[in-house]
């Protein structure tokens, strides 16, 4: 894994203790370092923070998710609602306000990691044009591929695997993550909107995914 923070302390701090638990933790404490790193050590996963010295951590996480699907978990101080849609708008995968308690770091790590790896087996799933492929996580539209993040794959692999059925904010947010959610967390209407737009929806007259007011959405493709 890499950790990209200008906090020196608190990326020595997880070093040690997320070896604890078996991560190997790589370091970097400014943008242009973390993508040096990037480049060589090829991690499974990142860390980013938002404030760095030499560029804001969105920007860099919007420049990584442009050409990579590798899982990011936003760390920040700056812990208000703007900022985290917008982290979650770019493709970070999870968001995590400081001060955070390292165990719950452990947690999102795993549960992230774990909706990112793959192969997974199940049977496809399709409608219509659209193909999910659970064994090689590829989704297929029209005969081209789609380059999903890992939350959108999974998502989508939910909404499918529950085709007609409405499910919940709340019930995708416990697929996804693994554990209840902030019933005010608004990350699966961010994904759903990224997804929408990777489909070629038309939002007023959605094929695959539609909103149910006030209450979730529903696969109907």
């Amino acid at each position: 894994m890499l950790m990209i923070d200008d906090d020196v302390d608190l990326s020595a701090l997880l070093q040690e203790y997320l070896g604890q638990f078996g991560f190997k933790l790589e370091t970097a404490a400014t943008a242009a370092e973390g993508l040096r790193r990037f480049a060589r050590t090829s991690p499974d996963l990142i860390i980013l923070d938002l404030m760095l010295p030499d560029k804001d951590g969105l920007t860099l996480c919007k420049e990584i998710r442009a050409e990579h699907d590798i899982p990011i978990i936003m760390l920040t101080a700056r812990g208000g609602v703007t900022d985290r849609i917008v982290g979650l708008e770019l493709g970070a995968d999870d968001y995590i306000p400081k001060p955070f308690e390292p165990r719950e770091l452990v947690a999102r790590i795993e549960t992230v990691l774990r909706r990112s790896s793959g192969p997974k087996p199940g049977r496809s799933l399709q409608a219509g044009e659209l193909t999910l492929e659970p064994d090689t996580r590829r989704v297929v539209l029209a005969g081209q591929s789609l380059e999903l993040t890992s939350m959108e794959f999974e998502l989508l692999k939910a909404l499918m695997e529950s085709s007609g059925r409405v499910l919940t904010r709340d019930q995708l947010l416990q697929k996804l993550r693994g554990f209840d959610a902030d019933v005010y967390d608004r990350s699966v209407d961010m994904h759903i909107s990224r997804l929408r737009q990777k489909l070629g929806e038309d939002p007023r007259a959605p094929r695959f995914i539609k909103t149910i007011w006030r209450t979730g959405y529903q696969f109907t493709g």
